[in-house]
C-alpha cells in the first residue's frame, strides 16, 4: 500500500519573493524532493493547505485529523511547520491509534542551499515504514513519540520532554 503524504506548508515549502522580499507559498516541492531523492516506493500526495504553522488553528488540525482517519493508507507522513508541530502531533496522537503517522518539517526552506527538508522527509518516509502504529515527530534523524517531544527554542532542535 502506498504511503500518504499530507502537505500543510511550513518553512519546508516556502520560497523567497524578490518583489516583496518575503517568504511565501506558491506550491509544494514534495514531488521534486521525492524525484531528487530517487524515492521509489508508491506515494499519494495530498496538499491540504500551505500555511505557516503559527497560523494553524484547531480547525486546520481537524482537517488534518479527518484526512488521516479517512485515507485508506495506514502509513502517513505530514509535512508541517516546526513552530507548532508538537501541538498537531498531540492533537493527532490523542485521536488516532490504528495508523503510523510521522510529522516532519524543515528549519530552512527547500529552495535554499543547505535545507534540512529533504533529509527530514527521507527520515519521515523511512520511519513511517518501520515504526509501529502511533504518532511521531521526526527532525534531524531522530524520531520522538507524540507525547514526548518539544522544540527547544534555544537550540532550534527537537528533543524529548522526559
Amino acid at each position: 500500500m502506498p504511503i500518504r503524504i499530507l502537505v500543510t506548508g511550513g518553512t519546508f515549502d516556502k520560497e523567497y519573493n524578490e518583489l516583496t522580499q518575503q517568504l511565501v507559498f506558491n506550491n509544494t516541492h514534495i514531488k521534486e524532493i521525492l524525484e531528487f531523492g530517487r524515492f521509489n516506493q508508491p506515494v499519494e500526495v495530498s496538499v491540504l493547505m500551505l500555511i505557516d504553522s503559527l497560523k494553524m488553528t484547531d480547525d486546520h488540525r481537524n482537517q488534518i485529523l479527518e484526512q488521516c482517519k479517512n485515507c485508506p493508507e495506514d502509513r502517513i507522513v505530514i509535512t508541517h511547520g516546526t513552530d507548532t508541530m508538537e501541538q498537531t502531533a498531540q492533537f493527532l496522537g490523542n485521536a488516532i491509534k490504528d495508523k503510523t503517522i510521522v510529522l516532519t518539517g524543515g528549519m530552512i526552506p527547500y529552495k535554499y542551499s543547505g535545507s534540512d527538508g529533504p533529509f527530514n522527509l527521507g527520515c519521515a518516509l523511512a520511519f513511517a515504514q518501520a515504526l509501529p502504529r502511533g504518532v511521531y515527530v521526526t527532525m534531524n534523524g531522530t524520531y520522538f513519540a507524540w507525547d514526548n517531544v518539544r522544540k527547544n527554542l534555544q537550540t532550534g532542535y527537537f528533543e524529548n520532554i522526559k
